[in-house]
């Protein structure tokens, strides 16, 4: 659920269980130490994801996940160049302020959190799809085209 700056947070309708239990998973999977700073990882990392995958793999993940988290994917543009992994990281490394470390944590911790909601075979399906490099940030070896 994107919130609005303007709603007082009493307003604010609560998030779904199966969007509570995503954010626990990635605060725990990250280490984080609040659910809000775990929050921000899923959101950030989404919307970065959001602006790299098109089509049909698009479509079925925005389906696996809860409703908060699909309307981050969702809500992006995808964008003309796609990002190898490794650009990935230093591109939402820039737009947050953060440094490649904490981006790479941020973006290991979240896919994990997706990779368990979407599963084994759209997360290839999705990989299959992206430049190279997306594989080890799903915590997977590097998929290699077939001789």
């Amino acid at each position: 659920m994107i919130t609005d700056a303007r709603v007082p947070l009493q307003h604010q309708q609560p998030y779904s269980t199966a969007y509570e239990q995503m954010l626990e998973k990635v605060r725990c999977e990250g280490a984080y130490p609040t659910r809000e700073r775990a929050e921000e990882a899923v959101r950030v990392v989404l919307a970065g994801l959001g602006r790299q995958l098109t089509g049909d793999e698009r479509v079925d993940l925005a389906r696996c996940l809860p409703l908060e988290a699909a309307c981050v994917l969702t809500a992006q543009i995808p964008d003309t160049r796609p990002l190898t992994g490794w650009d990935f990281v230093k591109d939402l490394a820039t737009r947050v302020g953060a440094s490649l470390a904490t981006t790479r944590w941020d973006t290991g911790s979240v896919f994990a959190a997706v990779t368990a909601q979407a599963g084994p075979r759209l997360i290839t399906r999705i990989l299959h799809r992206l430049p190279t490099g997306w594989a080890l940030l799903f915590g997977q070896a590097e998929l290699a085209p077939a001789a």
